[in-house]
């Protein structure tokens, strides 16, 4: 406290009494600023204050977001974690304590969300609103918590020349001036923590948002933030966003069809979108251009001389508080196979420990440019998968690259491999040979877990094998279209299978053995017959044939005759499959395969039951069954009894085929075998149908109808929906003894 004063009387006598000394003093609060006047009247001081000049009520948020669309489940979220509640008895309107941290990556969103809420809310904060771009993420340093202090003070009356120069004093001060206050305190684009920690204010009657491409963890942890996460937009919310910015013209056949591809290209982006949008606010005609754009430069396409406009620029601010193992790691996470990866794939792919791998992914999770999902699978947006690949293009040798891609391919390639023999413990072993140093397969301990593993990566493995392709790693290409072949064939994948075995048939041109040759004509001839491609399926399987015919092969010529017997029976053939199933038992009998053998005498079975000579068949497919149970295998047991089911219904013995289609079913459930699940459903409707249970085979052909439709078995699944037509209608009823 400063005081100065004068004398402003002399002592002098009254009537007769002595008068005391007055005098003026003036009194400055170092701390505030604040002024006070008064007097000292006989050694008393007796302050007698100024009036106050009105304290401001700042006024600093943006205007409302041009073009806002949608984003009801996030601002209704906002709503519930800043909004008290009812039952709250206390008098204030505030939100107490309560900071909500808007994450998510560049370009998402953030700032237009807290706007939008914002002004939607203010006459909830009648004390005003502080807001500040903290810069965290934005060319040049982010701004100092300090010099933010400074200016929220001068917003809130005090004096700059009276604000104290101790950061810690300037916090106190700043909370004492927003206790009891009903402020929205607006933090835009903070970097860490420790830069929102100063800004907070003081009291439980503001209200906080923060936005930050970090995740701000322990913000949330020691402070009950409550985050909530930004995430794309909807299609029907990027379709809106879109029209306001065309007016009228968005009606138009040709812009509809610009709109629903710019839509697809973008993947939600709201940068993207809004960089689209103020493009064609201006110009129309340029939405056709820019969808072309897109399509073919990718994040190009959205480059502008003003980093703030340009969808690159805006990403790379996100990179610059990553370290350089981090960098990397992103870099490389942009050319990995597939549209996610996980911890395991990431640890071959990047050769670093499982630790210091997980902390990689968990500074990239929080930085918003990963997003880990339910199952530990992490994914990125497209256009930041886009701009990850250009980042691993320009700044990583391509040396590193490309070893990063054969450690993931391998990882990928002898896991699959390692599925694929706990699904056919019969099958031919063919290792694809030792994976590259510092690959670690992932260890499935059985059949259940390898289908899972499967279903799981099955789009990855896909991916895998594409970039194999490219980087001309033959015998990665060949063994991903073996190791995947039975899980195509349970799942009912047929289209993958045509597309894997075409480039493994072009692959196996480089590789040494002529056997892979061989297989790949059989596999892609099988993968062409079960889609209906009949002519091409006969001419690869008798290629097949031929190769192993002049290579003196006679396993491989016996599969092949085995899957000409399968090929023939789909065009209709029966005679030309019974004779195919017959040379195929011929020569696995003489190789000494009983598994083979029982394979082929259930199809000469299958092929004698269609021809209608049924102890030929009844006596084939017994034997077929005594084989399978015998050398344990389930795949084989389960296509046996089904051709037991048919051979029974087709001799009238209605109850015994429903035993032989049950159990069957019961094994191919156990196998996860939809394909085949599909077919004996199908089959078992025929016997119910004889026996009169209408009930129950309009109960096993829905669901045969909805498998069928699932695996795009079109063809099936019009014939199902005739014969569910049938039973309503039993006068139209066709022929269903041939219906496969």
């Amino acid at each position: 406290m400063t005081e100065a004063g004068q004398h402003d009387a002399e002592d002098a006598d009254i009537d007769g009494e002595q008068v005391p000394e007055t005098i003026n003093t003036i009194n400055v609060d170092e701390a505030t600023g604040v002024v006070q006047a008064g007097v000292v009247h006989g050694g008393v001081h007796i302050y007698q204050p100024e009036p106050r000049p009105p304290v401001p009520i700042p006024r600093q948020l943006l205007a409302a977001p041009a073009g806002f669309v949608g984003r009801a489940d996030q601002l209704a979220a906002l709503d519930r974690v800043l909004t008290p509640s009812p039952f709250d008895s206390r008098e204030v309107s505030g939100a107490t304590a309560v900071i909500s941290a808007i994450g998510g990556t560049g370009g998402i969103g953030k700032t237009w969300l807290a706007l939008a809420w914002a002004h939607h809310n203010l006459d909830r904060f009648p004390d005003g609103q502080l807001s500040v771009d903290l810069r965290g993420f934005s060319p040049g340093d982010p701004k100092r918590p300090a010099d933010v202090l400074a200016d929220f003070l001068a917003a809130l009356g005090v004096d700059r020349d009276h604000q104290p120069t101790d950061v810690d004093a300037r916090i106190a001060l700043y909370r004492t001036h927003t206790t009891g206050k009903r402020l929205l305190v607006l933090l835009d684009n903070a970097a860490t923590t420790d830069q929102v920690l100063p800004l907070l204010p003081g009291g439980d009657t503001c209200t906080v948002l923060v936005t930050s491409r970090d995740l701000l963890r322990s913000l949330v942890a020691r402070h009950s933030a409550r985050p909530l996460h930004v995430d794309v937009l909807t299609d029907t919310e990027a379709r809106a966003l879109l029209h306001e910015a065309l007016g009228d013209t968005s009606a138009t056949t040709d812009n509809k069809q610009a709109i629903t591809e710019l839509i697809s290209l973008c993947k939600g982006f709201p940068l993207a979108l809004g960089l689209i949008a103020a493009r064609i606010r201006n110009d129309p005609d340029l939405l056709r251009d820019l969808a072309a754009d897109l399509r073919d430069l990718g994040l190009d396409a959205l480059h502008s001389d003003d980093p703030a406009a340009s969808l690159a620029t805006v990403l790379s601010w996100s990179l610059r508080h990553l370290t350089e193992q981090q960098h990397t790691v992103f870099g490389l996470l942009g050319i990995a196979p597939g549209p996610d990866t996980t911890l395991l794939a990431v640890i071959s792919l990047i050769e670093l420990p499982h630790a210091a791998a997980g902390r990689a992914l968990s500074a990239l999770e929080d930085a918003s440019l990963l997003e880990r999902r339910p199952g530990g699978r992490y994914v990125m947006h497209d256009l930041v998968r886009d701009y990850a690949t250009t980042t691993a293009n320009t700044t990583l040798p391509e040396d590193v690259r490309e070893a990063a891609l054969t450690r993931v391919m391998d990882f990928h390639l002898h896991t699959a491999h390692t599925a694929d023999r706990l699904l056919d413990r019969q099958g031919l072993l063919l290792h694809p040979g030792p994976p590259a140093a510092g690959v670690y397969p992932l260890p499935l301990p059985d059949a259940a877990a390898a289908m899972a593993w499967l279903e799981a990566e099955h789009a990855t493995l896909l991916a895998t094998q594409g970039a194999a392709v490219v980087l001309g790693r033959h015998h990665v290409v060949w063994h991903l279209a073996r190791a995947l072949n039975i899980f195509h064939r349970r799942r009912g994948h047929r289209r993958d299978a045509l597309i894997l075995w075409r480039a493994a048939l072009d692959a196996a041109a480089h590789l040494p053995d002529p056997t892979a040759r061989i297989r790949a004509h059989r596999n892609l001839g099988g993968a062409c017959s079960r889609l209906g491609l009949h002519a091409e399926a006969t001419a690869h399987l008798y290629q097949a044939l031929a190769l192993a015919a002049r290579h003196h092969n006679p396993t491989q010529q016996a599969h092949a005759h085995y899957s000409l017997a399968s090929a023939w029976g789909r065009r209709g053939n029966d005679w030309q499959a019974l004779d195919h199933a017959r040379q195929a038992l011929d020569l696995h009998r003489t190789l000494g395969d009983p598994v083979r053998e029982a394979n082929a005498l259930n199809a000469v079975g299958r092929c004698a039951a269609r021809l209608g000579e049924f102890d030929t068949a009844h006596d084939h497919c017994h034997a077929a069954l005594t084989l399978h149970r015998h050398h344990h295998n389930p795949d084989g047991e389960a296509a046996t009894l089904d051709s037991l089911g048919f051979i029974a219904h087709r001799t009238g013995n209605q109850l015994q085929a429903l035993d032989h289609y049950h159990q069957a079913l019961t094994l191919y459930r156990t196998l996860g075998y939809t394909y085949r699940i599909a077919n004996t459903l199908d089959d078992v409707g025929h016997p119910h149908v004889a026996l009169g249970q209408h009930d129950r085979a309009r109960a096993v052909w829905r669901e045969a109808l909805e498998l069928y439709q699932e695996q795009g078995r079109d063809t099936d699944a019009e014939r199902v929906q005739r014969q569910l037509d049938d039973l309503d209608n039993p006068s139209d009823a066709g022929d269903w003894l041939d219906h496969r």
